[in-house]
Order: C-alpha cells, then structure tokens, then sequence
C-alpha cells in the first residue's frame, strides 16, 4: 500500500533511484495506491550526469508492493520492497530497462512496454 509521503525504489535505468510519492493519480478518493495505479512522485536521490534530476516531479507506475496482491485465482504475492517505473505522460517507460520481477497484471492494466522490458514476470 502506497500513499503520499511513502519512499520507493525505482526498478529501471532512467537515473531517479529513490522517489517520493506525492499524490495517487485516477483513484478519486482513495487513500493507497497498489500494482499498476499511477502515482505522481519527486525524486529524492538520483544517479549524476544522467538526464532525471533530484527534486524533480515526475509520474510513475507502481510495480512492486510490500504488501500482498491476491489474484482471483486465490494466489497471494508479496515482494520485498515497493519499487516503481518513471513514466511520461503517454504512460511509456523513460528507462530503458527494467530490473526485477514484475506482476503480470500490468499487462491488464494497459502498459505493454513495461511488461516487455521486464525480465521475469510473476
């Protein structure tokens, strides 16, 4: 569960290494957001010399959650850390790779690219 003011990693190459979310994009009212919701987030620690820079406000996807996923087929994930995708406003993928597993429900969520980048989906 992600909410304003919650630290993740971010699992691709796009230069930001820690982001800060900010606000819960497309959800209304809710509070948290899980795998696949849009959040706007800062950065709060990036790689030098790459094109991202600390302080900077972008949008990202939420891959990984600490807390568990249940599928409708009765299966619980649960990942070790709450990681997120740099997105442009288009909804595709600044980086251009992606590190660690992804959900595959991010594929019903509408961003094939991300799923195509990863390399293991569980």
């Amino acid at each position: 569960m992600i909410q304003p003011q919650t630290l993740l990693n971010v699992a691709d190459n796009s230069g930001a290494r820690k982001l800060m979310c900010i606000r819960i994009i497309g959800t209304g009212n809710h509070r948290y957001a899980h795998i696949g919701d849009v959040i706007v987030a800062v950065i709060k620690e990036a790689v030098p010399k790459m094109p991202l820079e600390r302080s900077e406000i972008i949008r990202a996807v939420i891959v990984r959650t600490c807390k568990e996923f249940k599928r409708d087929d009765g299966m619980i994930i649960r990942y070790d850390d709450n990681a997120a995708v740099v997105i442009d406003q288009k909804g595709n993928p600044k980086g251009t790779r992606v590190f660690g597993a992804i959900a595959e429900e991010l594929r019903d969520f509408h961003f094939p690219k991300i799923v195509s980048l990863a390399p293991e989906l569980l």
